[in-house]
């Protein structure tokens, strides 16, 4: 078993068992609870990747689900013990009543040797949060249970080390994390304008005196007077895929790899994951996919809506899921133009309006994608226009880098401060350590 980077640590400081310094799952809610009994439910989705900011469920005793059993007090911290890898922790200062949490949690109740504050830090630091993976079974749902948590091994310091440590992560990480937030604020502001510019240049041109007519679109609005509108389904064909599950009965099958809403991204296809499905044989042509296809999809989130992009056949034979729409274009100088007009303000108004919605998903028809208005400049303006757009979208891209890259380095500049500050690597007072840096008095 894995012990954990606690070597070197200050004077005064000690290591030991996480169950002798917090009480864990210290409180059950009972099974007589009475049934109209409104309980505040944080589940596993509700924290994860480290995010403390959550968002409990109000349900009734009678309706929550089974799992909703471990009671939460002021000062408790929980830490997810299934998927560890999400690292998801959250300290709870101050509590309502009946705050419930799921037993894929474990509560962890400091019991005089931790101060809450400090709990919840050394919990989220690196050297323990890797210790508690490390421990874990299971590959794609490694989990670990409560009695071997309580065995990892925890630094504790002397009680000042502890208040001044949790003072100063309270206020460092603070401050970090109102730095991510402006540089994630920054990126979507970019995203904004991007999607805000294209569509301008998409359909009205890039002629400020351009002379404007009102088209019968509304939500395309005017239109430079000598563009053209046409219905996408006078452009080309809007082919719908295979849908998975259908019964092939005895016929001849064939795996082939094909596209999900997952991998339809807005402007990009993502391969990182690609499923495979078996096919009738006699079928699978009507299903292939051919470069210059531009792939649309049918739901998911208003994101995704309608999103398009071109494929470039970079898997060949392949196939798409009947919930991503391939659109086979008479003229294939249309692709890029038809699939970047489906980001634009126009185009997912458009799918908006046209959608079924469900609680948090909404999906189109392949009558809605066929009647999609398409404005349509002379040929040589096209090619001018989109390459404006592609300068435009290189440079915020490259903008939008720069500022994710920035964030993963606050992100690791954090993890390392937290990690040091439980472990003692930051000096405290004038005692000499690893660390250069001091923690403030």
């Amino acid at each position: 078993m894995s012990q954990g980077n606690y070597s070197n640590l200050p004077t005064g400081w000690r290591t030991v068992p996480l169950k002798h310094a917090v009480q864990i799952n210290p409180e059950v809610l009972p099974d007589s609870t009475p049934p109209e009994t409104v309980l505040s439910y944080v589940d596993i989705a509700a924290l994860e990747n480290g995010v403390a900011e959550l968002a409990p469920t109000e349900v009734n005793f009678e309706s929550a689900p089974s799992r909703a059993r471990r009671v939460l007090r002021s000062g408790d911290t929980i830490l997810s013990t299934v998927r560890t890898y999400l690292k998801a922790v959250a300290s709870f200062p101050a509590v309502n009543t009946n705050l419930i949490a799921s037993t894929g949690f474990a509560v962890l109740r400091p019991n005089g040797q931790l101060s809450p504050r400090f709990a919840y830090w050394a919990a989220l630091a690196e050297p323990f949060i890797e210790n508690v993976v490390a421990n874990s079974d299971g590959v794609s749902y490694p989990a670990i249970n409560p009695t071997l948590l309580g065995t990892l091994p925890l630094a504790v310091p002397p009680p000042n080390d502890q208040h001044r440590i949790a003072n100063f992560l309270d206020d460092k990480t603070a401050r970090i994390d109102a730095l991510i937030a402006e540089k994630e604020g920054l990126i979507g502001k970019l995203l904004e304008y991007l999607y805000s510019h294209a569509s301008a240049l998409m359909t009205q041109g890039a002629s400020a005196g351009v002379k404007l007519q009102k088209t019968s679109f509304p939500e395309l609005g005017s239109i430079p007077t000598h563009w053209e509108v046409k219905r996408l389904k006078f452009l080309g064909e809007v082919r719908s895929g295979v849908a998975k599950g259908k019964d092939i009965g005895e016929k001849s099958t064939v795996a082939l790899p094909y596209l999900r809403v997952a991998n339809v991204q807005d402007g990009y296809v993502d391969l990182t994951e690609v499923h495979s499905i078996e096919v009738a044989e006699a079928e699978a042509q009507r299903y292939l996919l051919r470069v210059g296809d531009v792939l649309m999809n049918e739901g998911g989130d208003n994101d995704k809506l309608g999103r398009g992009t071109v494929w470039q056949g970079q898997i060949h034979p392949c196939i798409h899921q009947n919930h991503v729409f391939a659109v086979r274009l008479n003229d294939l100088d249309l692709a890029e133009w038809v699939a970047r007009f489906t980001s634009t303000d126009a185009a997912r108004s458009y799918f908006f309006l046209r959608s079924k919605q469900s609680t948090n998903l909404a999906s189109i028809n392949q009558s809605n994608v066929r009647e999609l208005p398409v404005p349509m400049p002379p040929a040589a303006e096209r090619c001018a226009l989109l390459k404006q757009v592609r300068s435009a979208t290189s440079r915020v891209q490259e903008l939008v880098q720069h500022a994710q890259e920035h964030i993963e380095r606050l992100r690791e500049y954090r993890s390392s401060l937290i990690s040091a500050a439980v472990t003692g690597e930051l000096a405290l007072d004038d005692r000499k350590t690893k660390g250069e840096q001091r923690l403030p008095s």
